[in-house]
């Protein structure tokens, strides 16, 4: 089990789509977080993220206005997904040069968790939301459990925003570990249409 092997964008092997309930592709690279002080940049990797839930999406261009959009509603609903025991990561194919910029000036509010650069696309391809023809990286989100196994994805073109609400329900969902209708909702919790 695992990910079919296709061809790669850079001309050697790629992979598909991490498969639902199989281990998460790893990932290393830069990322830039004002919460760790001084300069706030350090090696982030998969392995960092062993032992708890991790939502990662991936984001097109900073200060562009759907992604920034993305990356402050994350930051504004951080606590939500912390007290699912819950870590965030953003991860996009811009540097980190630009990842800082976006975080100190304020476009994106008061970013909360890391932001790592993917300039490299070395995790754009193995979560499979790399496009080739722009260089750039279309949305994509994953929840990925304790033991490291992808349990949600969730894949958009470059036009359309994610909702944060639905994260953190299929989350509550997952963690639940019983079997969820549709539209169901962590118990306690008024939906919308309420």
């Amino acid at each position: 089990m695992g990910h079919e092997k296709t061809e790669d964008i850079h001309g050697g092997i790629g992979f598909s789509a991490p498969l639902i309930g199989s281990p998460a592709p790893g990932f290393k690279g830069q990322a830039y977080f004002k919460g760790w002080g001084g300069e706030g940049v350090k090696e982030v990797s998969l392995d960092d993220y062993k032992g708890k839930w991790l939502v990662m999406f991936f984001f097109t261009a900073a200060f562009s206005g759907i992604c920034d959009s993305e990356v402050k509603a994350f930051s504004d609903e951080f606590e939500k997904f912390h007290a699912e025991g819950a870590e965030i990561l953003g991860l996009s194919s811009d540097s980190l040069h630009v990842m800082k910029k976006l975080v100190e000036s304020g476009e994106a509010g008061d970013v909360k968790y890391p932001l790592m650069t993917d300039s490299n696309h070395r995790a754009a391809v193995p979560y499979n939301v790399y496009d080739c023809d722009t260089g750039l990286s279309y949305r994509g989100l994953y929840i990925i459990n304790p033991e490291g196994k992808v349990m949600y994805v969730v894949q958009h073109f470059f036009a359309v925003g994610r909702s944060t609400d639905e994260a953190l329900r299929v989350l509550q969902a997952l963690k639940s570990g019983g079997a969820c209708d549709v539209n169901w909702h962590k118990p306690g919790k008024q939906t919308q249409s309420s």
